[in-house]
């Protein structure tokens, strides 16, 4: 009993440390403002809900304690590395193609002229949310993350898998809510947004993001 109110007792930082840490720059933030700034709300949310089932699996793992061997093993964190380098570096130069390809058509820069699937059917969610799970999952700091993070508000005598699963799933709510109310902010501006020049200069700015992001992971160590 006395376990359990050390646990609700931690709510409160854990609950600040999750809104710290969603608020941080990084490719998850960049991601959503990205789709939310050219798709609007609805386009932002399969992106949302990738990343954070992408978080979710990183929870379990760690509590299962396979996302310490990945930590662990040199070649899992450089593949992952690689792997994640990779995929942001793609999405940072499809986005640098569609603001050139936006100049070239005199301002129609949209993503369904660079090969995206028609705006608004099934194939265009799932690519939208493979896209938050892949960024997410080919992340080997969320794995480091996630090791030395929930082992701190887990008491003593609790059991991990069960506690991390509850406290991963208080976090993955908190951040839909975060990310969703900045997609409805950005979403409510689309409109200028979506005017050609806006839309060339937000293209090349946020490619310039991911390609940045994506060098970084490149180059960083542990």
């Amino acid at each position: 009993m006395m376990n359990f109110m050390d646990l609700i007792s931690s709510l409160p930082a854990f609950i600040l440390a999750v809104v710290l840490i969603s608020a941080s720059p990084g490719p998850a933030m960049a991601l959503i403002l990205r789709r939310a700034a050219l798709r609007g709300f609805s386009g932002a949310v399969p992106t949302v809900l990738g990343l954070e089932v992408g978080l979710y699996l990183w929870a379990l793992l760690a509590a299962a304690g396979l996302a310490a061997l990945v930590a662990a093993s040199e070649v899992a964190f450089l593949v992952l590395r690689v792997v994640g380098a990779g995929f942001l570096l793609y999405l940072g130069i499809k986005a640098w193609r569609s603001a050139w390809r936006g100049r070239e058509t005199g301002g129609v820069a949209e993503e369904v002229a660079v090969g995206e699937p028609v705006p608004g059917s099934a194939l265009t969610w799932w690519k939208a949310f493979g896209e938050g799970l892949v960024v997410m999952l080919a992340n080997p700091k969320a794995a480091a993350f996630m090791i030395a993070f929930y082992p701190q508000f887990v008491p003593a005598d609790q059991p991990l898998f069960a506690t991390t699963a509850l406290l991963a799933v208080l976090q993955v709510v908190i951040e839909i809510v975060l990310y969703l109310a900045l997609a409805a902010v950005v979403g409510r501006a689309g409109a200028w947004f979506r005017r050609p020049v806006i839309r060339r200069r937000l293209d090349a700015v946020s490619g310039t993001v991911l390609v940045a992001l994506g060098l970084r992971v490149a180059v960083e160590g542990r």
